[in-house]
């Protein structure tokens, strides 16, 4: 098949992980044409000086006549007039994930990452720690690594290390994205009810899982934290090997003498003590994790902790972006409970004396409907000042399915946070600016822009 294919055309192509695999295909020979709307910064930037034309909006004219393979982004449905054209004219098409599979993994030795938190720290760490002991490898990543400067690289090198996403993979392919992977060594973080829109419950997530771990061969590795309740009852297998790590007893790889400070955290697997400039147990086991498959990929404990130490974070995870009136402003990716609460924890670590805000956009499939209420409530209860935007598109879901921002202030405010639900960015940042002091801290979640909130709060701090 690949031989046969010269001209690809990518409906979508603006997406991060989309517009760095065209730019690979256009480095291998390939013609590569894209179509997006809401095209801009950085992305079209990126595509203009790999020179690939951007064609928008969607038109069934965007597509070249001659085009012999059509990937179809994620984000695509049908109605598109681009999809329309591709499934009326019988052109064969892909899924992003399917093109990477064929294209980039086969025959590489791949390192997928799994699990409902966590897949982006843990990944770009494995990434800089091979990266670091000069082994060059391919990878592709759901964030911006600071030591890497970019989110995905296509290399010769024998290993590839990917993010592997348990949301869907296409329209037209249901599976998560992680099936298509082809792991030799798997890592599964952790498993909770996520993504409520493809998900119908827990059990639903977990077969997922489990379909990823019967694809790890005989010859692989498959790495579990085994202090994971919902994964007990899929790691009963005899394919392959499995290790699992944790604080419990039962682990065969159990993290032990963990201490943790301002600057990282410090623990122990077997006789060899790691630190990491990381913060929070979250970190302690994603570290944990990277170092586990690193050992099974023959590197030493030395290079091991020599990437360690110099690893500089990702954009995005508990990013400061800046400080303005002595009030610290942080930026985090974290939508789901458990991440925020997580970040919380973290931060009151690193930050020790220190008042917290944490400011919520809920504007996720999951955050917006009511299926983490309560445990909304109980991860912002853990700031001292906590701020909700208005719920993103709440009108589109059926009322017995919304997020109750009344109800969510009430459970928050019961414990003694103050709490406030507020309509716009403009809002939040006057309220925060007048209530923040000098030495608080100030942590955005939210898994979009927030309408630049982070540097609109810092200019009226720094003038206040």
């Amino acid at each position: 098949m690949i031989q046969e294919i010269k001209n690809v055309h990518f409906i979508g192509i603006c997406g991060t992980a989309m517009a760095s695999t065209a730019a690979a295909m256009k480095e291998r020979g390939f013609v590569v044409t894209g179509s997006d709307e809401g095209v801009y910064p950085p992305m079209s930037d990126f595509l203009a000086d790999r020179e690939i034309e951007v064609r928008s909006p969607f038109n069934p004219d965007n597509i070249p006549a001659d085009v012999d393979l059509i990937v179809v982004g994620n984000a695509m449905s049908r109605g598109n007039p681009e999809v329309e054209l591709t499934m009326a004219s019988k052109h064969r098409y892909v899924s992003l994930p399917e093109l990477l599979k064929e294209f980039f993994i086969r025959g590489k030795r791949s390192i997928v990452v799994t699990g409902t938190h966590g897949k982006t720290t843990t990944t770009s760490l494995l990434t800089w720690v091979f990266e670091h002991n000069g082994l060059n490898p391919g990878y592709m990543l759901g964030g911006v690594p600071l030591n890497l400067k970019q989110g995905a690289r296509f290399t010769d090198s024998e290993w590839f290390i990917i993010e592997g996403d348990e949301y869907d993979t296409a329209f037209f392919d249901k599976r998560s994205k992680f099936v298509h992977y082809l792991p030799e060594i798997g890592i599964v973080n952790n498993v909770e009810f996520d993504h409520a829109d493809i998900f119908d419950d827990l059990a639903a997530i977990r077969k997922s899982f489990n379909h990823f771990i019967r694809l790890v061969p005989g010859n692989g590795l498959l790495l579990v934290n085994g202090d994971d309740a919902n994964l007990k009852g899929l790691l009963d297998v005899d394919f392959c090997p499995v290790e699992r790590f944790g604080m419990g007893e039962g682990n065969d790889e159990r993290l032990e003498d963990v201490r943790y400070s301002s600057e990282g955290a410090t623990f122990r697997l077997g006789e060899v003590s790691f630190s990491i400039p990381l913060v929070g147990e979250f970190n302690v086991r994603n570290a944990a994790a990277v170092a586990l498959a690193s050992r099974a990929a023959g590197i030493s404990d030395e290079g091991i902790q020599a990437a360690f130490s110099s690893f500089e974070g990702i954009k995005r995870r508990m990013e400061v972006v800046g400080e303005a009136g002595g009030v610290t402003v942080i930026d985090d990716f974290g939508h789901h409970p458990t991440a925020i609460a997580q970040t919380m924890e973290a931060l009151r670590k690193t930050y020790e004396g220190k008042r917290l805000w944490a400011v919520f956009e809920p504007r996720s499939n999951t955050t917006r409907r009511n299926v983490f209420q309560k445990e909304l409530g109980r991860a912002l209860s853990l700031a001292d000042f906590a701020v909700v935007a208005e719920v993103a598109r709440l009108e589109l879901l059926p009322e017995d399915e919304r997020l109750d921002p009344e109800q969510l202030m009430t459970e928050i405010q019961d414990t003694g946070t103050v709490a406030a639900y507020l309509p716009t960015v403009d809002a939040i940042v006057d309220h925060v600016a007048e209530t923040a002091e000098s030495g608080d801290v100030v942590c955005v979640f939210s898994n979009g822009g927030f309408g630049g909130i982070h540097h609109k709060l810092l200019e009226v701090l720094k003038d206040s």
